[in-house]
């Protein structure tokens, strides 16, 4: 995949046009969902990238581990970046230069769902954070919107520090630190530092609005990095639901859940709503994994891919192909084998703090079926008879996907979920279409800004924080200009004769 994406850099200035560039993104597409699909034959697997030194520094070695986690998680990847290259067709994206950005982000996503240990995914995390870093500050613009950028990439560097933090803890105890086995006293950090990195733990959502990055290589970066960080939730043990910090995090978790689903529920348009569609979806596999369910967790960040994705690049609609965005409100339902029927196989849950998540996944639901009924940006009749196959097939591919891994590949499929947990869901999404779509509820766009919203964005922390900057700064700068100013010299005598009196008092 990154030898396409590098050969296509190298045709975009060499050999321009359009049609060999496509054929050859296409096909390294589509040679990554084969490779995928061979690690059934040899799972589990480790590969080590060779041995760093000095040993004293280094722990341990890059190493990726193939197995029944990152297997869904790597093949969502590498259907997703297959399914944007087919569905470019009728987005007019004919530069090749996109398309390689598109297989190397799926690239590094799949090898940080493969990291084995903390020194492979910090160096994968931090790729692809420095990735989404150059390209949101060259897509935005604006002092506002820049400072959101940084503070995003402040939040996730702050959940690769808690990851560093976890395996130091695990290094003193004597061992390293291998994802495979997580000690029980380093999964709490793990956990917070993938909710610090999504957003969830605590609710944080510094982007304000969506870039001009739209269905193609923005849908990527947005849901490439998501499963970067989700991937780690499904590694980490169990953890006991008596400690109070859990039941707090649990609580957190609930308030973004509901937060981010209604919000996505009121976008005007599926794509101003996908940060906060992945906020919801992030905050359910965290709260599976918090309630003593990691396997399940893994369902959750597979439809926060495949059928997200799905929905993003349903950008040409047409009545005959609505049946594949259907597809996905089916999976998110947690009907009997469906993706999502792991996700409420949780261990010791009190059954109050599950309400918060089922209302947020009918939601998810609900605001899923409405924005995929709106018109799309295109229509899929006025275009040529090539583009009328490939561009529903591209979709298929992601929709395919998703019924699969319900049935088959990876240790949370082929399971027939818990009932009273569905009915409750299915039947308060219906309710909810209903009364929006038949009773004609007016929902407010979520783009307006009201209290509620600036308090649980935490726009209030970011503006203190700011302004104690802003204080400290000018405290800083009056210090600095004192010292430097004529008065220098004085203030050297006066720290001086200070200096010395505090010495003279100790000599007696």
């Amino acid at each position: 995949m990154s030898i396409t994406a590098l050969t296509l850099i190298l045709m975009r200035f060499l050999r321009p046009g359009f049609k060999y560039p496509w054929i050859l993104a296409a096909s390294g597409a589509g040679l990554s969902l084969i490779s995928i699909f061979l690690w059934q034959i040899h799972m589990p697997q480790s590969i080590s990238l060779g041995s760093w030194q000095p040993a004293t520094l280094f722990f341990s070695s890059p190493s990726l581990l193939a197995d029944r986690i990152s297997w869904p998680y790597a093949l969502s990847l590498a259907t997703l970046s297959a399914a944007v290259i087919w569905t470019s067709v009728v987005r007019s994206e004919k530069d090749p230069v996109a398309w390689a950005g598109i297989l190397l982000l799926a690239a590094l996503g799949i090898l940080a769902v493969a990291a084995e240990n903390p020194l492979t995914l910090i160096l994968v995390w931090t790729a692809i954070d420095v990735t989404e870093l150059v390209i949101m500050l060259r897509s935005t613009e604006g002092a506002a919107d820049n400072q959101g950028v940084v503070i995003a990439f402040a939040s996730r560097m702050g959940g690769t520090a808690l990851v560093m933090w976890a395996a130091l803890i695990t290094a003193a105890g004597g061992a390293p630190l291998n994802f495979s086995a997580i000690p029980s006293n380093v999964g709490i950090f793990l956990l917070m530092a993938v909710g610090l990195r999504l957003g969830v733990l605590p609710l944080h959502l510094p982007y304000r609005k969506e870039t001009n990055l739209r269905r193609g290589v923005g849908t990527s970066l947005r849901l490439v990095s998501a499963a970067a960080s989700l991937s780690l939730l499904a590694h980490i043990p169990a953890i006991p639901m008596r400690s109070t910090l859990t039941l707090l995090l649990i609580l957190l978790a609930g308030i973004t859940a509901v937060y981010s689903s209604w919000m996505w529920l009121r976008a005007s348009d599926e794509i101003l709503g996908r940060p906060f569609w992945v906020l919801g979806m992030a905050s359910l596999s965290v709260a599976a994994s918090l309630n003593g369910n990691p396997i399940g967790s893994i369902g959750w960040g597979v439809l926060l891919i495949i059928v997200g994705g799905l929905l993003f690049l349903f950008s040409a609609r047409q009545r005959s192909i609505l049946w594949l965005p259907l597809i996905g409100v089916l999976e998110l339902s947690s009907l009997p084998f469906t993706v999502s029927a792991s996700g409420w196989q949780t261990a010791g849950m009190n059954w109050l703090f599950g309400i918060p998540f089922l209302v947020a996944q009918a939601l998810l639901i609900a605001g899923f079926f409405r924005h995929s009924l709106h018109p799309g940006e295109t229509s899929l009749e006025s275009q040529d008879r090539w583009v009328k196959v490939l561009y529903p097939a591209g979709l298929a591919m992601l929709a395919i996907t998703a019924i699969s891994l319900g049935f088959w590949g990876w240790g949370g499929a082929h399971l027939a979920g818990l009932g009273w947990q569905t009915i409750v869901v299915d039947v308060l999404a219906v309710g909810i279409i209903v009364l929006v779509s038949r009773f004609m509820v007016r929902l407010k766009p979520a783009g307006s800004t009201n209290q509620w919203s600036q308090l649980f964005r935490l726009e209030w922390l970011y503006k203190t924080l700011s302004n104690l900057y802003s204080l400290l700064q000018s405290l800083v700068g009056n210090l600095t200009s004192s010292f430097e100013g004529e008065g220098g010299l004085l203030w050297s005598f006066l720290l001086l004769v200070l200096f010395l009196s505090v010495l003279s008092t100790f000599g007696h």
